[in-house]
């Protein structure tokens, strides 16, 4: 239980540190970096939360980081790429995203690579083929895409290789044949075609192979290992063919060719103006396969009937090219968001759920349920949902104009005060609806700069109901299990699960104080006891230019002190928001109100009213 200590750094000579399974909280601290003669770090199996810290990468010794099973996200630091000692690397099971770092493929004395059950996106590149020592390589239960590199023929050590549950496709590589020491493979859950290879045949150690729920067609293999497997290695894989053990069709020649004739026929000679009668027996016949086996979404809720017509799933992968890294906008702790392009040339935002991260379903149902009864011009706007047991998706509002994180902390992109103000006054109109203005009060609880989008007029829309929550009737507060992102939430909603509409309140404060000073509350300067509101607290009343962005406040520019007076009573309300206590916080309606003071008086003072 508890943090690990940052004092652990002064164990200067400490060879070994395993602290796994022990229900420890907080951040991997960054002191570990002075353990020079570190060899075994394990900190597995524990509630570990953050980024993994570049720190790591100067432990120049290091021989097994194992950081699996926590709750850590972000991307993987590419210079554990330099770490040429490093044999063992388990990060498996947390909420790791973005690409994996080439870097990562140059570690040529690599023994275990474990990053299964994370949320990693992109292609499988050709330098796989480096990690010539491996012994065991998991990349399952990520989103992976693109084609499997036909370049593995180096991984002569290999005996399991895991691809399973990502979104590969193309064919199974031959140069898998040559890997004569592999004893599993597993190639499930993806969207392989073709042919399976008759090299493998030659693989006489193999004692586990999978390439179940793929589109893989052709004769299955009997030679070598394949006489002792069974049909639950090929399961749904519609044209695969061959021996009765397998439970698949005997192999005819021109079997292929018909199937794909006939179903050509069937969808082409059934008419528009199907009867019901012969909808309904189809509607039950694709109920009874959905039973049997994951298919591509069929289910849609429509949030818009009478404004948008209903977007299937292949018009889904179509706009949006297959899912593809290009198009990606953006990453969250449940999954990712693309953009699409339909063929009428209407553009869309699809937030794409990733299933093997926990509590992804819950958000997905709790997400819907909100933006189903819940409109307001300041809030995003859900088109329609597809849903079914193997994929979840919400089909958005395109904003052109990305998030205000980007516009923060991006150099090619600048707000000025005034425009500063209008978005935070647009986010606190939707939290005031939110909170005042619908039946129930809903309580956002993940309010960063990350979650206000922007629209083509830099119109700000609150986003991401992911981990949101309904007030019952007569509460005022309520338990949750689900924490929200670090440095933006309230003390007793870390420490206690306790939430409440205060607890938004506090998150609009550090939000404020990060949009006017450009520093996040995250940053790199803040440690337990010296955190942004501390530092803006600090500066009131006579030092905040010492932490405003220094784009904001130019001492010889024109209406200098109107802009440091305004600056100034944000901050005074930002601290009023972010109170330890949330009895002594102040509610949305007051905020609201506040800020739209501030601004009148800032453009009165400077002559623009």
């Amino acid at each position: 239980m508890g943090n690990i200590p940052h004092e652990i750094g002064n164990l200067s000579n400490l060879i070994s540190l395993v602290l796994s399974g022990n229900s420890l909280t907080g951040f991997i601290p960054e002191s570990l970096e002075r353990l020079q003669k570190l060899q075994l770090l394990g900190l597995e199996t524990n509630i570990l939360q953050g980024s993994i810290p570049n720190d790591l990468c100067l432990l120049r010794m290091l021989s097994t980081l194992g950081l699996g099973d926590n709750e850590l996200f972000g991307p993987v630091p590419a210079c554990l790429g330099n770490i040429s000692s490093l044999r063992n690397l388990y990060l498996q099971s947390n909420r790791l995203n973005f690409t994996i770092p080439v870097n990562l493929w140059s570690l040529k004395d690599l023994l275990t690579l474990n990053l299964s059950s994370n949320a990693f996106i992109g292609n499988l590149p050709s330098e796989i083929g480096n990690l010539k020592a491996a012994i065991t390589i998991d990349l399952s239960m990520n989103q992976l895409s693109g084609q499997i590199p036909n370049t593995t023929e180096g991984l002569q050590n290999l005996l399991y290789l895991s691809l399973a549950q990502n979104r590969f496709e193309g064919r199974v590589p031959e140069s898998f044949g040559s890997l004569l020491s592999l004893q599993s493979i597993n190639l499930s859950y993806n969207n392989l075609s073709g042919a399976i290879p008759k090299s493998l045949e030659a693989l006489k150690y193999l004692k586990y192979f999978n390439v179940s729920f793929n589109k893989l067609s052709g004769e299955i293999p009997t030679g070598g290992p394949f006489a002792n497997f069974t049909s639950e290695s090929f399961m749904d894989n519609e044209e695969l063919c061959g021996a009765p053990q397998f439970h698949v069709p005997a192999c005819y020649n021109g079997t292929n060719h018909h199937s794909k004739t006939r179903k050509i026929l069937l969808l082409t000679c059934i008419p528009l103006s199907v009867v019901s009668i012969l909808l309904a027996l189809m509607t039950a016949f694709a109920l009874k396969r959905r039973r049997k086996r994951l298919k591509p979404p069929t289910q849609f809720d429509e949030f818009s009937p009478q404004t948008f017509e209903r977007v299937t799933y292949q018009e889904l992968l179509r706009a949006t090219e297959g899912f593809s890294e290009s198009n990606l906008l953006g990453v969250g702790s449940f999954g990712s968001v693309y953009k699409g392009i339909l063929t009428n040339g209407t553009i869309l935002a699809i937030k794409l759920f990733n299933l093997q991260v926990e509590s992804a379903f819950k958000s997905f149902d709790t997400e819907c349920e909100i933006l189903r009864n819940i409109r307001h011009r300041n809030l995003t706007k859900v088109i329609s949902s597809c849903s079914s047991p193997d994929f979840k998706a919400l089909i958005l509002e395109y904003m052109p104009n990305g998030n205000l994180e980007k516009w923060l902390y991006s150099h090619n992109y600048f707000l000025d005060i005034s425009k500063k103000l209008e978005i935070l006054i647009d986010v606190a109109c939707a939290l005031e609806y939110l909170h005042h203005g619908y039946s129930t009060p809903v309580l956002h609880l993940d309010l960063k700069p990350s979650n206000v989008l922007l629209d083509e007029d830099m119109v700000a829309r609150v986003s991401d109901f992911g981990i949101a929550k309904f007030l019952g009737d007569g509460e005022n507060a309520a338990h949750t299990k689900t924490l929200a992102t670090l440095g933006y939430m309230a003390p007793e909603y870390g420490s206690e699960g306790l939430v409440s509409t205060k607890c938004d309140v506090y998150s609009f404060g550090i939000m404020l104080m990060e949009t006017f000073t450009r520093t996040s509350p995250t940053d790199a300067k803040f440690t337990e006891d010296f955190s942004l509101k501390r530092w803006v607290e600090e500066s009131l009343p006579d030092k905040i230019i010492q932490v405003v962005d220094t784009n904001l406040l130019r001492p010889k520019e024109e209406n200098y002190s109107v802009k440091v007076q305004c600056v100034s009573s944000i901050m005074e309300l930002a601290l009023n928001c972010s109170t330890v206590s949330p009895e002594e916080r102040i509610n949305m309606k007051d905020v609201l109100a506040s800020l739209k003071k501030i601004r009148l008086a800032f453009l009165t003072n400077c002559g623009e009213i």
